[in-house]
């Protein structure tokens, strides 16, 4: 989450700096540390068995493309 955040706010910056200018005028981060994820409707053997499996079926993540 790290490493998406530090790539996607540089991306940003550079794409749109006069508008993030007028918003984080400070020369803050774009985004907030720490993350959030949440499992509404999904018991403990599947969040197990994601965690287990996770890294192992990643091609059909979408690319950003700025």
């Amino acid at each position: 989450v790290e490493a998406l955040k530090s790539v996607t706010s540089r991306q940003l910056k550079e794409k749109f700096p006069h508008m993030l200018r007028n918003v984080y005028w400070d020369g803050g981060g774009v985004w907030a540390r720490g993350l959030f994820a949440f499992t509404v409707g999904i018991n403990e053997a599947t969040i197990r068995h994601d965690v287990q499996h996770q890294g192992e079926q990643e091609t059909g993540q979408a690319q950003l493309e700025w």
